[in-house]
């Protein structure tokens, strides 16, 4: 037997993350043999035409322009107060939900999750996301002794799978009184697919109907983490409206992040924005997340708050920003509309894209299909059903290159 000193909790498989790994040996590739020899496709972040990250100029202009103090203060525990007001203009864009919200700051996404999840779901508990899903939100689960259960996110006509959605939510409530399910949209991680305003409207009046038990609790964690770099700004936020004036026991959580819309992805600055029809619901969310805060990180950082608190307070320079955001939302799109049309040129299956940073294509033995890709200097990352690709850090010209390559080493798998 192992030595061990660790708790029994705490013991966990001695590995590296996937994704990490494929990056480092992407790297190396581009030194051996040369960037444009080489495609990098595990980078979950913006990256330029050179293979660089993609830092907005209007953002870190406004960052070294902070005074010292104001970047090295402790921030409230919550947050400060400009910074959750300008988290609910970013996010909403004037799409505020009718009823009582509340913000607390966190960690990037990810900390939103964390927060969510721990105050809002049991030990033993699992939680519901898509098949299809950001494998960290298993990893947080896990990590609080919280199982993940899967529906099937598409259906048979590539849309959203409304009838496995509703067999798997209804089976969890009825078994634990509780529910707290995750969608990611619009722009999933890893798909790129985005919930229609129809699709949201079925979700929600399934909801309210399971919702007519009173004892029955509802919890809706939304993760927008992409929303800025969807396609229509104004359309992909009207979906905001549609969580006021829900019944009582059903609680949304929308997941901010200043990550991908801020390119701030080393600050790891994010929220979680509770909204609930009662006020003593939305009270109750702020403290205990509050709480949490405590527990895990104190507070946040101040300088990411007031980089965003000033963008959204001066107007010229949130329209800066704004112009900078859509040069690069505009780079995203081309590059996916190239990757999307190669792979219809050479009958390539890709699950369904809208929007975001990744496309995905479905296939068997995914992990020996990236690892033969390497060997043709194409680096993207193996999901549990199929292979990610990530438009967001691969040139134009690669996109187009990238699906002839992929159904190349496929057809070697199926003869």
């Amino acid at each position: 037997m192992k030595s061990s000193m660790v708790a029994a909790h705490a013991k966990w498989p001695r590995e590296n993350d996937i994704i990490f790994n494929l990056s480092e040996r992407a790297q190396e590739a581009e030194k051996s043999i040369g960037k444009d020899n080489v495609i990098n496709a595990t980078i979950g972040a913006l990256m330029d035409d050179e293979g660089k990250l993609i830092s907005m100029k209007s953002v870190y202009d406004q960052f070294k322009s902070l005074p010292n103090n104001e970047i090295s203060a402790y921030a409230s525990i919550a947050g400060q107060e400009d910074y959750k007001e300008a988290v609910k203009k970013v996010c909403f864009k004037g799409n505020d939900p009718n009823g009582y919200i509340k913000v607390v700051a966190s960690p990037g996404g990810s900390g939103a999750i964390k927060l969510a999840m721990w105050n809002y779901t049991n030990l033993g508990d699992v939680i519901l996301t898509s098949d299809w899903y950001w494998s960290p939100y298993g990893i947080i689960g896990e990590e609080a002794g919280r199982g993940v259960a899967n529906f099937k996110l598409f259906n048979e006509e590539g849309k959203f799978n409304i009838e496995s959605f509703k067999e798997k939510f209804k089976e969890i409530i009825d078994k634990q009184g509780n529910i707290f399910t995750i969608i990611n949209s619009p722009g999933h991680n890893p798909t790129g697919y985005s919930v229609s305003d129809e699709e949201w409207d079925e979700i929600l009046d399934f909801a309210k109907e399971v919702a007519k038990d009173e004892s029955k609790k509802i919890v809706f964690f939304v993760d927008v983490a992409y929303i800025d770099f969807v396609k229509d700004d104004v359309k992909s936020r009207k979906f905001f409206k549609k969580f006021g004036n829900l019944p009582e026991n059903i609680l949304t959580i929308v997941g901010f992040s200043m990550s991908k819309g801020f390119t701030a992805y080393g600050m790891r600055m994010g929220a979680a924005i509770g909204i609930s029809s009662n006020e003593d619901i939305a009270e109750e969310f702020y403290y205990s997340l509050m709480h949490s805060c405590r527990a895990n990180w104190s507070n946040c950082n101040r300088g990411a708050m007031s980089v965003l608190s000033h963008l959204v307070d001066d107007k010229e320079k949130f329209e800066d920003y704004e112009i900078e955001k859509n040069k690069y939302k505009n780079l995203l799109v081309s590059r996916a509309e190239a990757f999307v049309q190669g792979a219809k040129d050479v009958n390539l299956e890709i699950l369904p894209y809208r929007d975001g940073f990744f496309i995905s294509i479905p296939c068997e033995n995914p992990k020996e299909v990236c690892e033969e890709l390497t060997k043709e200097n194409l680096y993207l990352v193996p999901l549990k059903m199929g292979l990610r690709f990530a438009v967001c850090a691969v040139s134009e010209e690669k996109c187009k290159k990238a699906p002839k390559i992929i159904k190349g080493v496929l057809e070697k798998f199926k003869s």
